[in-house]
């Protein structure tokens, strides 16, 4: 990585800040694109920041033109399934149009790689069935255009399909949700104040494949330098977990007792490549990021310990 310059967007978010960190101790010329200017720095000295909204074709243009990157790794977007019910043109222009426009503005520069992050929450076009959420529509229609405008204009954009991704940092994800929850009731504990609310789960049976963030930078380092052009790759630990275990895990941690509401003891059902339901295979072909050399390397056990840490360290928002 050294001396090739990066751009990354969406780098105020949880992944975003990780990748920042990453690339730029790998050696990497970073330039963290964020829609607004941070309330405190969240990266390290050295890294270039860049104010950009996406949805703004022009002002996308004139940050590619102005930062000359020679690769991309395009975390930005909205991530919210309720909130796509409530606004699902805001989730058309922010995670379709605003890709296409990044896309579009970086076709005058030299090949160099850009790698558009998925999700497995895409659907497959033509089903009976449908989208089911304005989510997954737009994130299906974002790996369309995207394999679609490399295609075309022969441009290096490459996919990757992360499975659900913890760790320290300012995740909205469950794993941390449950966290904030336990140092609320040690707070709570501490002070003499009442419990908290209980925390719902809404299945504990519920099966999902959780994999740290900062494996899953990593495997968007092996795919931007070894992946093919054009393929989807799927990041995941290869283990399905009830939510009911890692919500188990996760209180062995607590140092108070914790309100809890299990919710439904229903089966759940696991989501497979690309996020099908196990068992159904993908229209397109998807690779694992495994076959380009990457593993995971950080236990759920050590990713839970350390989002429980970061809870309680009071960071907001900060990785160090």
């Amino acid at each position: 990585m050294k001396a090739r310059r990066l751009l990354i967007t969406g780098a105020a978010g949880f992944t975003g800040a990780h990748a920042v960190h990453y690339f730029h101790a790998a050696g990497a010329e970073v330039t963290a694109v964020v829609r607004r200017p941070p309330a405190a720095r969240l990266w390290p000295e050295g890294v270039k920041q860049q104010v950009c909204d996406l949805s703004d074709r022009s002002a996308v243009a004139a940050m590619v033109a102005e930062t000359e990157p020679d690769e991309v790794l395009h975390l930005a977007g909205r991530n919210s399934v309720p909130e796509s019910w409530r606004d699902p043109l805001l989730y058309m222009e922010t995670n379709v149009m605003a890709t296409l426009y990044l896309l579009e503005a970086l076709r005058a520069r030299p090949a160099g790689r850009i790698l558009v992050a998925g999700s497995r929450l895409k659907y497959q076009p033509g089903t009976a069935a449908g989208p089911p959420h304005p989510y997954s529509l737009s994130k299906t229609l974002e790996e369309l255009v995207s394999l679609a405008w490399g295609t075309l204009f022969k441009q290096p954009v490459l996919l990757a399909e992360p499975c659900n991704l913890i760790g320290p940092g300012p995740s909205t994800g469950f794993c941390t949700l449950l966290a904030q929850h336990i140092v609320r009731s040690e707070a709570a504990a501490a002070s003499g104040a009442d419990a908290p609310q209980a925390f719902r789960l809404s299945s504990r049976q519920a099966l999902r494949d959780f994999l740290d963030v900062r494996d899953a930078v990593r495997a968007y380092d092996y795919i931007l330098r070894s992946g093919a052009e054009g393929t989807v790759y799927r990041i995941d630990s290869g283990t399905q977990r009830t939510l009911g275990d890692i919500s188990v895990k996760l209180l062995a941690h607590a140092k108070a007792p914790v309100p809890m509401d299990w919710g439904p003891d229903t089966p759940g059902q696991a989501l497979g490549p690309a996020g099908t339901a196990e068992g159904e295979a993908p229209d397109e072909a998807v690779e694992n990021a495994a076959a380009l050399g990457w593993k995971p390397e950080i236990s759920l056990e050590r990713s839970l310990k350390e989002i429980v840490d970061y809870c309680r360290s009071g960071r907001e928002g900060r990785l160090s």
